[in-house]
């Protein structure tokens, strides 16, 4: 019996990791873009290098920093779309502290 627990434990704690959802935005507009990683919260976006040919790039981007582990935050970054070359998403970045802030004195 404990072990079955601990075996439903471990698979619900992993469902959420798995469902996350992955977009190719080469032909999605940018307010879809930004509408689809709003609703689901984070989202795998996905495109084509303009200066590699076939090389694919992609990377989980988010609607905030809830959507972080809890020593990062939610960073500004573009992705390129069909109708926009620089559309405006965010995704989670580590905290970089700097010299002087007295953490390190």
């Amino acid at each position: 019996m404990k072990k079955l627990i601990l075996i439903l434990c471990v698979t619900a704690a992993s469902s959420p990791a798995l469902a996350i959802q992955r977009y190719n935005i080469e032909t999605m507009s940018c307010a879809s873009v930004q509408s689809t990683v709003d609703r689901d919260g984070a989202a795998i976006l996905r495109w084509q290098s303009k200066r590699v040919p076939g090389l694919p790039i992609y990377d989980r981007y988010v609607r905030n920093f809830l959507f972080c582990d809890t020593d990062q935050y939610a960073k500004r970054d573009y992705v390129p779309t069909a109708d926009n070359r620089s559309c405006r998403v965010y995704k989670c970045a580590d905290q970089q502290f700097e010299r002087g802030f007295g953490l390190d004195d």
